[in-house]
């Protein structure tokens, strides 16, 4: 692979992967003012995003084993091209039944997205190639769903909802263009040949690998913490602590920093897993500091410095358990990032109702601090199972 395909590969699988999480996330800021443009509640504006996220989660499930048979270039573009149908159909949307059914939809479009940056890395790389290429993937796949808000917050004062899904559609049309350069990663001989039957094997097969297991489920618990945070953010900061859209996109932002310096410090450690323990203690430490932090002080500067610890530890654990899964799951690349992928979103499509009972800034942070204590007992079975193993220097 020469040096120029290999930046415009790693361009585009940031991208890809990245595509998603402004899916569902890019349009947060501008909620409140959609109760009043469609004439409903919060509630069911809300649930545009859950329906965004159920359509990420199933779409992965779907678009990853096809990919395993028929390739991953064909694929993509098939992906992307429902995406854009879809986002047509939301910004012309005259009531909000039809908003969140064309949500699901783009939610499937953006899947393929995401499903097939993970698998064409695993197609075309191995060990600590593979490791780098995933700690990318892990810190976009972190900072794009809280940056997304960041550039919706920026621009839905001068151009609305509606503006904010006009240039997700000009992304994906820019990525269906790119996608024409992209090589086929997954030749004729490397594809799975039988019908139906092997699919659903490929799947059950991954299923008894414990190893991938673990790392499946504890990713999805960080997605949990992290859709905690994104869920929750935007009423704690302006509505909580009464900070203006600015204000709270420009928190958001710096708390992006903090995912992408923890996946930077990821692939430092000689062993990945412990990455994982290390980032796993530093969110469940830091959610009990934030918890007790909001019932004695209640103050803004002590919830900012621990989010912004959780979310450095998050970086950790997502782009760790991300290289380690897929290198768990490497004899169906497809089948193990649909896997993985569609249990993030699910965790984050169940979590982000959830936020709402209670006092959310409570509620917020003890959801951190049961995902983050999870992924933490996760860690320790995943160091403990590894006998010492060097992950980088296995593979």
């Amino acid at each position: 692979m020469n040096k120029r395909y290999y930046i415009f590969l790693m361009v585009l699988l940031g991208l890809l992967c990245g595509f998603g999480p402004f899916v569902t996330d890019m349009y947060l800021p501008t909620l409140p003012s959609m109760t009043e443009v469609f004439h409903t509640t919060p509630s069911m504006v809300q649930l545009g995003l859950t329906m965004s996220m159920l359509g990420l989660a199933f779409g992965q499930l779907f678009f990853g084993p096809i990919s395993d048979r028929s390739g991953r270039k064909k694929i993509l573009v098939t992906s992307l091209i429902l995406f854009v149908a879809a986002t047509i159909g939301i910004i012309f949307s005259k009531t909000i039944n039809f908003f969140n059914l064309c949500r699901f939809i783009q939610g499937l479009g953006g899947a393929g997205a995401i499903v097939l940056s993970r698998s064409v890395a695993a197609d075309c790389f191995s060990g600590r190639e593979l490791a780098k290429a995933m700690a990318l993937i892990g810190a976009v796949n972190g900072i794009a769903p809280v940056s997304a808000p960041v550039i919706g917050g920026l621009v839905a004062e001068s151009i609305g909802w509606q503006g904010i899904f006009w240039i997700l559609l000009g992304l994906g049309l820019v990525l269906i263009l790119c996608s024409v350069w992209l090589k086929e990663s997954l030749p004729e001989e490397k594809r799975i040949k039988e019908g139906v039957g092997q699919l659903i094997r490929s799947f059950t097969g991954l299923f008894k690998v414990k190893s991938f297991v673990i790392y499946v489920i504890l990713s999805g618990f960080a997605n949990g913490v992290l859709f905690s945070y994104i869920s929750s953010a935007s009423f704690v900061i302006q509505t909580h602590f009464g900070y203006s859209e600015l204000i709270f996109s420009l928190i958001f932002a710096v708390n992006a920093i903090g995912i992408g310096v923890g996946s930077a410090i990821a692939i430092k450690f000689r062993n990945l897993r412990n990455a994982t323990l290390a980032g796993s203690i530093i969110m469940l430490a830091c959610g009990v500091a934030q918890y007790a932090e909001t019932m004695i002080l209640d103050s803004f500067i002590s919830y900012e410095l621990t989010m912004l610890l959780i979310v450095l530890g998050l970086g950790l654990v997502l782009s760790s358990s991300t290289t380690l899964a897929m290198d768990e799951g490497r004899q169906s690349p497809g089948s193990a990032s649909a896997i993985f992928g569609a249990v993030g979103f699910l965790f984050g499509g169940i979590v982000s109702p959830i936020v709402g009972i209670g006092e959310i800034i409570q509620t917020s942070s003890i959801l951190i601090i049961i995902c983050a204590a999870i992924c933490f007992v996760l860690s320790i079975v995943s160091v403990r199972g590894s006998n010492g193993n060097n992950y980088l220097s296995v593979r």
